[in-house]
């Protein structure tokens, strides 16, 4: 363990951090943009300034892990490079590290509030149902007990990530939150192109097209953030040196998934509980007078909806 091909992948991972902590930067501030321009026009709602205080603490949680793992990678191959053992031994000795536990403990925490944006999302798509989330919370609530536990374990002294009992503990608490997200994503999938069909039933092929899209499907049901947390899993459960990788990856996912959802919620783009009532209908009223022809007049309603 912590040998050449983990070192490379943490050496990887650390790349990709930076490059998708610019990407987070930019959804970031074209949220916060949108908002402001909402505002400026009278057309925000109260719940926008929950998700901004919400987009806000996702920036800083990921900047905590962004900052913590250049902080590692800094004091490994940079500072101390002549270290007894080399920056294997280096990583095995500091990997329980106070600032290596804040990065934990803010990936922990930034974990278990995009999984209860997630599960919001789910309830939404679902029309307020509140059964299809029965499963999602009690992971959740799951989650949130061996995440804690996972903190004791990986904080405590000669805990090791990796590797033991903490290891171990770790095993439970991804596959506990990576299982919330599949069901979720699952859900959320499933219901999207259940409404696209039967929307091209109803009104053909063309206007489906504008409210269901692959964009669609992939941003509401956060897509990345469960794709990246599978790879993860499997590569952790395996021990496999690219794990660290992939956690990266997974981490970075874990804000820039809920964070793209969150723009489109303030730009009105997203899927609603009234999304799902659009029903097409057409009625036909006759109106008759007793000094004039008889008149017939028809009307078509088609619901509306912004995605």
């Amino acid at each position: 363990m912590y040998g050449t091909l983990f070192q490379n992948s943490f050496y990887i991972g650390n790349t990709f951090n930076f490059i998708l902590y610019g990407v987070e930067l930019m959804l970031y501030f074209n949220t916060m943009e949108a908002y402001l321009e909402k505002k400026s026009e009278r057309l925000n709602r109260p719940s926008d300034k929950l998700y901004m205080i919400f987009s806000t603490m996702l920036l800083f949680q990921i900047t905590v892990f962004v900052a913590t793992q250049s902080i590692l990678a800094q004091e490994m191959w940079i500072i101390n490079p002549g270290y007894p053992g080399g920056a294997a031994a280096y990583y095995a000795t500091h990997v329980s590290a106070w600032y290596q536990t804040m990065g934990v403990s803010a990936s922990v925490l930034m974990q278990l509030t995009s999984d209860g944006l997630l599960i919001n999302r789910c309830y939404t798509v679902w029309c307020g149902s509140y059964r299809a989330i029965i499963v999602p919370c009690c992971l959740w609530t799951a989650s949130l007990v061996v995440g804690i536990i996972e903190l004791i374990t990986t904080g405590s002294p000669n805990g090791d990530f990796y590797e033991g009992l903490a290891a171990r503990v770790g095993l439970v608490y991804f596959s506990l939150t990576i299982g919330l997200n599949v069901i979720t994503t699952c859900l959320i999938c499933g219901r999207i192109m259940f409404y696209a069909r039967r929307m091209r039933h109803h009104l053909g092929p063309e206007v489906s097209k504008t409210y269901f899209t692959a964009l669609t499907i992939i941003v509401e049901s956060a897509l990345p953030y469960t794709l990246f947390g599978i790879a993860f899993l499997v590569s952790f459960g395996l021990e496999s040196d690219t794990s660290i990788l992939f956690l990266s990856l997974y981490g970075m996912f874990t804000c820039i998934s809920p964070q793209m959802l969150i723009l489109r919620v303030v730009r009105r783009r997203a899927w609603s509980i009234g999304t799902a009532q659009l029903k097409p209908a057409t009625a036909l009223v006759f109106a008759t007078s007793s000094t004039a022809a008889p008149q017939i007049t028809s009307e078509t309603e088609i619901g509306s909806a912004v995605i």
